[in-house]
């Protein structure tokens, strides 16, 4: 097998990223906009020792899961991947992924079953980064296969404060930036750089209360489904050790803290980027909040030197919130995690590999993982975002 050649298989299931995965002369091949259950037809475009990558060249037979597309501008838009699959089998093969991450990579070989919260399939975003794109430099997203920004007058996914602002075309590219961010909720619209002529920022409510966000310090896009993140996670404080204090770590705007740091004596909040811990120090006031505007990298470190002792509310803690980005945490965090993490850890995740990676050397620390949610917060995307909730006895 080589490039060029056509290749003829039933997909099984979908792949990290999103593409179907088939078996032909015992190697695996990957092949985009591909449904499980498929019969396809192919081209190898890339071909290693153990796996190929095909482009599709036509669906022989359709799988049962396979439906029209409801964007014009699927296929060339790099927005959205799955839309070809129905919304039902896209939850399913999703949470089929986090668990063979978690598997495969951090070695657990019994789970807890993988609770499924769904959202809405479409209007579901709340927060879109757009590109300058077309002769009126107004919103684009980039093309699926290329480099270039493909103009934007609607959009199915985005919120429909976001969707109806696109179709008046009242946003506009800032003429600073080449891409920018845009929030729409409710009543708030709001757009980085003061695009169209809207505001950065603002209030934005979430649950019962509002906090302070802005385009430029990132915010979570599915506030339906943060909500019921944001219960989920008030429901597991509720059995944390509530007589020592509590960290939120990669805190952002403070938006975990915002609804748990009553519950604690103390509360010590993470996070290297300034912008969003001046965020966080006005959604999180009070006197028994600190603020480390530090990586996680420093962050640990410190924490090794001191071990377990040190001032009031650095620890040991009775609970750690931790949301890293895509990759996951340092070396050093999982290390102090493992030696000296407390007796509850809930661990959010927008990358099942890391979270699996992380989750071996918690593992081998003591802890076992008591609960695992998928949330779907982007429909129509293969991104996975998820809640683990570790426990153990205090080390």
């Amino acid at each position: 097998m080589v490039a060029g050649d056509i290749v003829s298989l039933r997909v099984l299931r979908l792949a990290a990223g999103g593409a179907g995965v088939g078996r032909m002369n015992g190697k695996t091949i990957f092949m985009e906009m591909t449904a499980p259950g498929d019969a396809v037809k192919g081209r190898i475009t890339e071909e290693r020792t153990n796996w190929a990558r095909a482009e599709l060249l036509d669906i022989v037979q359709p799988s049962p899961d396979r439906i029209e597309p409801p964007c014009p501008r699927y296929g060339t838009c790099g927005g959205c991947s799955l839309q070809h699959l129905r919304y039902e089998a896209q939850v399913r093969e999703k949470a089929a992924m986090l668990e063979d991450a978690l598997r495969r990579i951090g070695g657990w070989q019994t789970l807890p079953e993988v609770r499924i919260v769904p959202s809405q399939p479409y209007e579901y975003r709340n927060r879109m980064q757009f590109h300058r794109a077309g002769p009126e430099q107004g919103p684009g997203l980039m093309g699926r296969r290329s480099g270039t920004a493909i103009p934007l007058q609607d959009c199915p996914a985005a919120d429909p404060l976001i969707r109806r602002a696109l179709q008046e075309g009242r946003i506009k590219a800032p003429p600073d930036r080449e891409r920018f961010t845009v929030y729409g909720r409710r009543a708030a619209l709001y757009c980085e750089g003061r695009g169209g002529g809207l505001p950065s920022g603002g209030p934005v409510r979430v649950r019962d209360r509002e906090l302070l966000m802005d385009c430029g310090v990132f915010f979570q896009s599915n506030g339906a489904l943060l909500e019921i993140l944001i219960a989920d996670l008030i429901e597991a404080a509720a059995e944390a050790d509530n007589s020592r204090p509590m960290a939120d770590l990669y805190c952002g705007a403070g938006t975990f803290a915002a609804f748990l740091a009553g519950r604690f004596p103390w509360i010590d909040l993470v996070e290297a980027a300034p912008a969003a811990l001046e965020l966080a120090r006005l959604n999180v006031p009070g006197e028994n909040v600190r603020f480390f505007a530090q990586s996680d990298e420093a962050w640990a470190r410190r924490m090794l030197r001191r071990g377990k002792g040190g001032e009031p509310g650095a620890g040991p803690y009775g609970l750690i919130i931790a949301d890293p980005p895509r990759g996951g945490l340092s070396r050093t965090m999982r290390r102090w995690l493992a030696l000296a993490g407390p007796g509850l850890l809930c661990f959010v995740s927008c990358d099942p590999a890391s979270l699996a990676r992380d989750s071996r050397e918690l593992r081998e620390g003591g802890y076992r993982l008591r609960a695992l949610t998928f949330y779907d917060f982007y429909p129509q995307t293969a991104h996975i975002e998820s809640l683990a909730v570790f426990t153990r006895s205090r080390p």
